[in-house]
């Protein structure tokens, strides 16, 4: 199992127009129902948000959403800026944290996840965890924020659950509930 990617693990995916994903989320119908996403992020994480927004996109069919390349936020970070953050989140179906050593460091990215938590709860938020390129697991700056909030992880196929049954090769978000592991395939995790 992999919990922790690594930056430029998604690079196949970047040639995404991240200008897409600026644009104000709009309220969908039930009939023609797109996941959004907010994915919060350090906007020197370019490469890797290129990276995350294409896989999502192109594997679960997401609309993503960036606050970093909206041209509808103030020039200045202000007080405007923090309300239409929050007004993106909540109009997002899901939230993501590409959650790099610096994200996690970034006091943005942390009032991000704060307020996506207090809105989104434990069933529509995850973190994406990504350490530096040949780091180990070690030197990832995020694991506390593992032990708490679910994320976005690999099983390769050889694994099993606690029963015997395998689990199948792919993306999960796993969560831990009292000192048990539990895991949704990331597609069901979009639809829920």
């Amino acid at each position: 199992m992999k919990t922790i990617f690594e930056q430029d693990e998604f690079s196949k995916y970047s040639n995404v127009n991240i200008y897409a994903s600026r644009g104000i989320i709009q309220e969908q119908s039930i009939y023609s129902k797109t996941t959004t996403v907010f994915i919060s992020h350090k906007h020197d994480d370019l490469d890797d948000l290129k990276g995350l927004i294409g896989f999502l996109e192109n594997e679960y069919g997401v609309k993503a959403y960036i606050d970093s390349r909206d041209p509808s936020m103030p020039k200045k970070t202000s007080g405007e800026t923090a309300t239409n953050i929050k007004n993106r989140i909540k109009k997002c179906d899901k939230f993501i944290l590409l959650a790099t050593n610096s994200a996690v460091e970034s006091k943005w990215c942390n009032w991000e996840l704060g307020y996506g938590d207090a809105q989104k709860y434990r069933e529509h938020i995850a973190l994406f965890p990504m350490k530096p390129k040949d780091a180990s697991d070690f030197e990832y700056r995020g694991s506390e924020y593992m032990q708490i909030y679910p994320y976005i992880c690999y099983f390769n196929g050889t694994e099993t659950y606690t029963n015997g049954n395998p689990i199948i090769k792919g993306y999960y978000v796993r969560y831990k509930e009292n000192d048990s592991y539990y895991i949704t395939p990331l597609e069901n995790w979009f639809k829920s």
